[in-house]
């Protein structure tokens, strides 16, 4: 395993992104190719992505000029196109709603995405909050550790090159955050609402769980998505949303809550989960999987953590994931990143790649 790249950004939202521009220049153009492939290849066509990245690009604008001054940045110092940085920030509702729109390019192409897990103090022998996840996506895309300061809190996140902010991560008020893809039949590119990308900068700054609550409960936003989300003072919580509807759910009980690609109880919000009609069943056996290993220990220790991070039962569904040689190459997924936060200690451990490959390295704010 290569270790990430950590950024330490300083000054305005524009500079911060310039910096992320400049270090991260050949990664950037690198996930423009690969993402500008891979919504080729869901089926939409170059006009159709000229058109929603311009669309989405005056959504940012309208929703907060801090990101997109920092998308700007990230155009000016990468010397990228703004639409291509657009494209980037907003590849979940581009991809997620193309293949609502359009299928999945072949039934088995993408056989599950990320696994989630986390529990309050007594959970886990070391004590205080955790949380963390298996963050199963496209090999070839690039990413970088990112840290910045908003306002007197700290943030320290995943992000993919290009994108803005953080997707994944933890702050210095004992928050933090992991997500989940989720897709649903009414998840639709062209409603009007806070992107993705967007809505995880603003859950990483939060100062409370119920701020950040908030942040991940956009009105009717254009593609299902699982915001899992936990604080040291007040314990952890998953945010299913979609554009009919949210639910939050609460740990309740000893074991840890675990969320994978699937609404827990699509009735709940009347969702019909059109991508799972396509034998997409990784995600209940991950799900299961992961709930099962952390069962086996009250209260989990750290070993049992990583080692059901690093499961391989099922193959090509496990918990880990590897690419399948068979799948096309441009369809090929893997676990790109694994993840363990511990809020109390504010600590951020991490594999590039799938954790069986290689030992967590530790980033402390």
């Amino acid at each position: 395993m290569s270790e990430l790249p950590l950024l330490h950004l300083q000054g305005s939202p524009y500079r911060q992104g310039v910096q992320h521009g400049r270090r991260l220049r050949r990664q950037i153009e690198t996930n423009i190719e690969v993402y500008r492939s891979r919504m080729l290849t869901s089926g939409l066509k170059e006009n159709e992505l000229t058109e929603r990245a311009q669309r989405f690009l005056g959504l940012f604008t309208r929703e907060d000029a801090g990101y997109r001054a920092i998308m700007d940045g990230i155009a000016e110092g990468s010397g990228q196109q703004i639409l291509d940085i657009a494209l980037l920030n907003a590849r979940y509702e581009l991809l997620y709603s193309a293949w609502s729109e359009f299928g999945k390019p072949t039934a088995e192409s993408i056989r599950g995405e990320c696994t989630s897990f986390g529990g309050p103090d007594g959970v886990f022998v070391d004590g205080g909050t955790h949380i963390g996840q298996n963050w199963d996506w496209f090999t070839g895309v690039e990413g970088a550790l990112v840290q910045w300061k908003a306002g007197e809190t700290t943030v320290l996140g995943f992000t993919e090159a290009g994108v803005a902010g953080a997707k994944i991560g933890i702050n210095s008020a004992g928050l933090g955050l992991c997500i989940n893809g989720l897709g649903a039949s009414v998840d639709d590119w062209r409603i009007d609402s806070v992107p993705l990308h967007l809505r995880t900068w603003r859950v990483l700054q939060s100062t409370d769980l119920q701020q950040a609550i908030g942040h991940a409960l956009a009105p009717r936003p254009a593609c299902s998505a699982n915001f899992f989300v936990g604080s040291a003072a007040d314990g952890v919580a998953t945010v299913e949303t979609s554009p009919v509807g949210s639910r939050v759910i609460y740990q309740t009980g000893q074991g840890p809550l675990v969320h994978a690609n699937h609404f827990r109880d699509p009735e709940a919000l009347g969702v019909f989960e059109s991508w799972l009609q396509s034998g997409r069943v990784s995600t209940f056996h991950r799900c299961e999987r992961m709930e099962t290993l952390l069962a086996k220990e009250a209260p989990v220790s750290v070993e049992r953590l990583h080692a059901a991070m690093r499961d391989h039962d099922g193959g090509p569904i496990a918990i880990c994931r590897h690419p399948v040689e068979s799948d096309p190459e441009e369809l090929r997924t893997h676990t790109a990143l694994a993840v363990h936060l511990e809020l109390d200690s504010q600590r951020f451990s991490y594999t590039w790649g799938p954790p069986c490959e290689s030992e967590f390295s530790t980033v402390a704010l």
